[in-house]
């Protein structure tokens, strides 16, 4: 897909570096962790508001942070790229935004809020330049989206009241691939119990149903399964698979525990649903159960499933050809290795998803850093995307 490269140069140069970090400073010096997104989502909507944008909010299931949803559109046929962030950040020790040396520092200034102030940006210099040839851009900020203390219901809720695009690009911060393919996430927080009390080995704890036994039982079980998996994979994503990160049990090395505890993850490819791969763990769980004497008990918990978008598909080849513009180099095609909303838009929203954002480190941290350079490419990405995607009608 080819882009005039006047228009190319004018949406570059347009982007206003200065304007773009005052956003990403903005967002990030008001504190948001999930479930307390109110403050900074209103900010938000207040600078679209002022900017010129079209915005409303929606409760999307969550009226304690009502989400923000800025419209900008050309009034000709084409179709509506979306931008889709969250405002949320970990629950870690507040930072306030910083900017040394060309880089922004402070909580959330990787994970998104420096991202989506370039998406604001894009929107921004599109709407200056009024360069978009059809459809128009959607831009959506919400809370919920950090576990455990969100359940990204907040997202879910906007896709399935209807505001969603045609495809959308979220600035999680992956930039080294453009991930087509993803595989699903489930949770699996799982304990084995006996009745009774905990009791002394010599005191009756050796005639109890062993928690620790049954435990290494269902831990075979998993393991074998985990191999089962391994032979089911993919070339870009790689293998399904069954992980156990934490085991638990026990108070001291001579009493009997009445429970023993087990964390971990199950992933999987696209053709597996998750509904398969619930089936399949608590049938390990009931047959543990029933052998061992023990109750056995939770099951997975999704937290997103598999996507994959074509490799053909508008959005990608928009994409690239602004990835190109901008850096003078093409993606490679790859696998997403982490679950965000993108999955979410694919599988509950019927639309393309790409995850691309600023090249920044630190997420989940207290040391969250972005070079500002980075914020600026994405948002030329971003503008330069919507100028491919945007200006086609939908057939």
């Amino acid at each position: 897909m080819s882009l005039d490269l006047n228009t190319v140069d004018a949406v570059c140069d347009g982007v206003d570096r200065d304007r773009l970090l005052r956003t990403a400073v903005e967002l990030v010096d008001v504190p948001s962790p999930t479930r307390s997104a109110a403050q900074v989502s209103d900010h938000l909507a207040n600078r679209l508001t002022d900017a010129g944008f079209e915005v409303s909010r929606a409760e999307a299931g969550w009226p304690e942070s009502p989400a923000v949803i800025a419209r900008m559109s050309t009034g000709r046929p084409g179709r509506t790229l979306q931008f889709n962030g969250h405002l949320d950040t970990v629950h870690l020790p507040f930072v306030p935004a910083r900017v040394a040396e060309g880089k922004l520092h402070g909580s959330g200034a990787s994970d998104m809020k420096g991202g989506l102030a370039a998406a604001v940006e894009a929107m921004c210099v599109l709407r200056d330049l009024d360069v978009l040839p059809g459809g128009g851009v959607l831009l959506t900020a919400h809370d919920l989206h950090e576990a455990p203390w969100g359940d990204g219901s907040q997202v879910e809720g906007l896709i399935d009241e209807g505001f969603i695009g045609d495809g959308v690009l979220l600035p999680e911060y992956l930039c080294d691939r453009l991930p087509v393919v993803g595989r699903g996430l489930a949770l699996f927080e799982t304990s084995v119990k006996r009745d009774g009390q905990p009791v002394h080995e010599v005191l009756g704890g050796s005639d109890q149903p062993s928690v620790i036994h049954a435990g290494a039982e269902l831990l075979r079980q998993l393991r074998q399964l985990d191999q089962q998996l391994a032979e089911k994979t993919h070339p870009l994503a790689g293998r399904e698979s069954l992980f156990v990160g934490q085991v638990h049990s026990g108070e001291i090395f001579n009493q009997a525990p009445v429970e023993l505890a087990l964390e971990g993850t199950r992933r999987w490819l696209p053709g597996t649903s998750f509904g398969e791969a619930e089936t399949q763990f608590n049938e390990i769980l009931q047959q543990v159960s029933d052998a061992e004497n023990v109750q056995v008990e939770g099951g997975l918990q999704l937290t997103r499933d598999a996507f994959e978008i074509a490799r053909e598909d508008p959005l990608v080849t928009s994409f690239q050809a602004a990835h190109g513009q901008v850096t003078n180099k093409v993606l490679p095609l790859g696998a997403k290795p982490f679950v965000d909303d993108g999955n979410c838009f694919v599988q509950r929203g019927g639309i393309p998803a790409i995850t691309h954002g600023p090249n920044a480190v630190g997420a989940h941290t207290v040391d969250e850093v972005v070079p500002v350079d980075e914020l600026v490419r994405v948002a030329r990405v971003y503008a330069l995307t919507a100028l491919a995607f945007c200006g086609v009608e939908q057939t």
